[in-house]
Order: C-alpha cells, then sequence, then structure tokens
C-alpha cells in the first residue's frame, strides 16, 4: 500500500467539479470566497462517496482493577476482547487497538473504530463499558470526526482516490501518533489562492517523509476539535523529524493547538488487554 500525506491543516474549503476539480468560489469584497464550505458537486456515473464515522477512544484503568486476583482479570479481559471481535464486520464497522502503557500517564489503551454510523458506534462502546472490566474504565480523552477529502490534495495521487477520501484504511503500522488539531480564525479569512500557496508548502514537506501515512478526519460540529490526525508508521524518528520540520513551515504559525498527542502501539485485543497487568 502506498502511503500518502494529507495535510492536517486540510480542511475541505471550496466546491469540487465532478472531475475531482475545485471550482473557484465567488469573492467577497474582502477577496474572502463568499462560501469555503459548499459540498462536493455529486458525478452521477459515479457511486455516491459514503463518509465514514471515525473514534479515538483512550482508556484508563482503575487501580482497584489492578489488584484484583489474576483470574478474574482474566475473565475481564476476555470478555472486553469478545466485544470488540463482535463487532468487527468487514467492510462495515472495524477497531483497531494500541496500548499506551508507559507513552502516557493519562491513558493505558485506545481503540480505534471506524465504521458508517453514530448509532452503531455508540451501542458498540456502550457494550464495551458494560463489561465487568468497563466497571474500571475511565474515558479521559474521546475523539469524534468524520472522513472528507482535502481540497489541498486535488490533482494528486492518492490511495483511495476513487472513493474521493471518503474511506479510511488503517495500514498495518506498528506505531500510531494521534492528537486533535485547531486552526486559527484568521486562517479562515485568508483567500483560498493564500491558503493553497501555505499548504503547498506544508503537503511538499510531508511528501519528503514517504514512511508517515496520515489519516485525516473533520470534526467541525462533531466534536470540540476541528480536525483529528492519526500518522502510521514504521519508523518514530520519521514523525519526529516531520513534525519538527513542520514547524518551520509558514502555514504553521496558523496553529491554534495540536495537544495532547498520544503515541501508541499497536496489536491484537489480547495483547493490548494484557499489558493492563
Amino acid at each position: 500500500m502506498t502511503n500518502t500525506y494529507v495535510a492536517p491543516e486540510a480542511a475541505v474549503e471550496g466546491t469540487e467539479t465532478a472531475h475531482g476539480k475545485p471550482d473557484a468560489a465567488p469573492a467577497t469584497k474582502t477577496g474572502r470566497p463568499a462560501t469555503s464550505h459548499a459540498p462536493a458537486s455529486h458525478d452521477p456515473s459515479k457511486p455516491a462517496v459514503k463518509r465514514q464515522i471515525v473514534c479515538f477512544s483512550f482508556y484508563k484503568v482503575l487501580p482497584e482493577w489492578k489488584r484484583l486476583p489474576a483470574t478474574e482479570k482474566t475473565a475481564h479481559k476476555a470478555e472486553f476482547a469478545e466485544v470488540l471481535e463482535k463487532w468487527n464486520k468487514p467492510g462495515e464497522f472495524l477497531s483497531v487497538t494500541y496500548s499506551t502503557v508507559g507513552t502516557r500517564g493519562d491513558v493505558d489503551m485506545c481503540v480505534w473504530t471506524i465504521g458508517y454510523a453514530v448509532d452503531e458506534l455508540n451501542l458498540m462502546r456502550s457494550e464495551l463499558l458494560g463489561t465487568s472490566l468497563g466497571g474500571y474504565l475511565t474515558v479521559p480523552h474521546n475523539f469524534l470526526a468524520m472522513t472528507k477529502r482535502s481540497q489541498y490534495q486535488i490533482g494528486r495521487p492518492d490511495e483511495s482516490e476513487g472513493e474521493g477520501r471518503g474511506a479510511i484504511r488503517p495500514g498495518g503500522q506498528k506505531y500510531i501518533f494521534i492528537y486533535p488539531f485547531w486552526k486559527t480564525r484568521p486562517w479562515y479569512l485568508l483567500p483560498m489562492d493564500e491558503r493553497k500557496r501555505l499548504m503547498d508548502e506544508h503537503i511538499r514537506v510531508g511528501l519528503s517523509y514517504p514512511r508517515v501515512k496520515l489519516n485525516t478526519t473533520y470534526s467541525f460540529g462533531l466534536d470540540d476539535q476541528e480536525f483529528v490526525v492519526a500518522f502510521e508508521t514504521n519508523f518514530p524518528d520519521d514523525f519526529l523529524d516531520l513534525v519538527q520540520q513542520l514547524r518551520e513551515t509558514e502555514a504553521s504559525m496558523y496553529t491554534l493547538k495540536d495537544t495532547p498527542v498520544f503515541s501508541c502501539v499497536r496489536m491484537s485485543a489480547t495483547e493490548m488487554l494484557d499489558r493492563l497487568g
């Protein structure tokens, strides 16, 4: 699978034609587009893009659970893993599991879920928290988002080009680095041409790190943040160098907030739970 970089600030801020080319929005007296969030035109010859619902849930186990008898903890973990397995439906609903033991002090594990309906996500999380282990868990962080194609990437090769970036396919990389992201309000007042100029530099830097794959999802109106970005890689040093170099781009002046950052290690649900103790 080809690793593709999509800029984390790349919110869709203009319309697209049926061929994926950006249309210029009419300008106001200030030079800004009259609208910067119109939906993309749909080509009737192609199936409609079905956006995915994406959720990153971070759990912390209470100290009381660690003091339970080993046999009881084993049963709790098996019940929790069974719910995760039951909800994995190819092409419909997927959960990927990660340990954060040792990489964060406030969370112990992460469940990254990709589906197509908020109510399904709600029901699945309810079942997880309804398990015996769920009674010993807190959820310090939870980020809800949706897939949406970045206008700034139009015209560039993309592994999900045929899907209009309406779908995310997690890779097999060992590590993922996740954080919520906000742009400043002045960013959204810039003319589209200026935003594109700034993002071209940002994207160019990202493309120079082909071993880092970024999944960008959008949270406007769904959650507190504007975006959630998730970088998958087998090479944490590449990710560190990428983020440091991005700080030197002009577009970084318009970053309002990009924390907290979660460094996660991918593993099976059983192994993730065994790391809890």
